[in-house]
């Protein structure tokens, strides 16, 4: 194919990947052969699309002001409604709010190239450790695994399920859960301690144990009014799921705090774009949960911000581990 074919075929394939299709009604095998083919091309970042976004998500959902719950944005006593309910709330006493950061900690600046790290399969073999560690600011989920060569070790914030903070007598015996998020270093945990009631208690008690063993590490809550505001923002544009996935919560705020977004390891099939089968996890051979995300139909949103240019979507493996991020296809 010639240059000039090249870039119209491109050009095609960016405008097809921009429209939302229902993930339900796609072929996966053409399906990955044209996106194989798209993740050739060469990426197009948009500046343009990249603020449009920000401005967006700023307005609806303002994760600059409310990403966590801080003392600037939470009152002592303050009843909370709970992300995922209506009716639940929670009132926080002095004795909590005494341990919530004052301020949003990156408040007043973006954070430059951010690399949104997912858990999938996609990852394993990519050689995409070095690009990942090379961006401004990393974040990764569930206390996933990491190392130098797929998925690298850099990490500045680290979620955490409330699911797995159930620990026998933590405040006896705290080892097994210093010792696991030791290995982040002094990256800020986040915790959805306030999606649904039964997160609280595991969320406060990690809290209270992680603070004076690991005073350099902080752990934060997630702002239960910045998720449910997320929801809505995504319902709005035909999102229907029964929560969204802690993925598509973070790449939206990151949407907003970042400078530039790069995404790896958010893929939700079981074989990559040569059709290869892969594990849904980098890390492990679980299976994801159907009832509760619907994956495909995220990842089209993201396939569609890619398309547009308003963030970086990598599904291939990294060239080389001194790949620039910009030339990652």
């Amino acid at each position: 194919m010639t240059e000039a074919l090249q870039k119209l075929h491109c050009a095609k394939l960016r405008r097809e990947f921009s429209v939302i299709k229902p993930a339900r009604s796609l072929k996966l095998q053409k399906f990955t052969q044209e996106l194989s083919d798209f993740m050739s091309c060469p990426h197009q970042s948009n500046n343009t699309e990249r603020e449009l976004n920000r401005i967006r998500l700023q307005f609806c959902c303002n994760a600059t002001g409310s990403f966590i719950l801080t003392k600037r944005n939470t009152a002592v006593n303050q009843s909370i409604q709970y992300e995922t309910s209506s009716t639940s709330t929670y009132i926080i006493y002095e004795s909590l709010h005494s341990m919530l950061p004052e301020d949003i900690p990156w408040s007043g600046r973006r954070l430059g190239r951010c690399a949104v790290v997912g858990s999938g399969g996609i990852l394993k073999n990519s050689s995409c450790g070095r690009e990942i560690d090379n961006a401004d600011f990393v974040i990764r989920f569930n206390l996933a695994t990491v190392n130098d060569s797929d998925v690298g070790l850099k990490t500045d914030l680290i979620t955490i399920n409330p699911s797995q903070l159930r620990y026998k007598d933590l405040e006896k015996n705290p080892d097994p859960l210093v010792e696991r998020v030791s290995v982040y270093g002094n990256a800020t945990i986040i915790i959805t301690a306030f999606a649904y009631t039964f997160c609280t208690s595991p969320s406060i008690r990690a809290l209270n144990v992680l603070r004076p063993i690991r005073p350099h590490q902080p752990v934060v809550f997630f702002n239960p009014s910045h998720l449910r505001s997320l929801d809505r923002f995504w319902k709005r544009r035909g999102l229907q799921e029964v929560r969204l996935s802690s993925g598509l919560l973070v790449i939206s705020s990151a949407l907003e705090l970042c400078e530039d977004v790069h995404v790896y390891g958010f893929w939700p099939f079981d074989s990559d774009l040569q059709g290869e089968p892969i594990p849904y996890h980098y890390y492990d051979l679980k299976t994801p949960n159907r009832r509760m995300h619907k994956m495909p139909e995220e990842f089209v949103r993201l396939l569609q911000l890619h398309s547009q240019g308003a963030l970086t979507l990598h599904l291939q493996p990294c060239s080389s581990p001194e790949a620039d991020p910009e030339n990652h296809l």
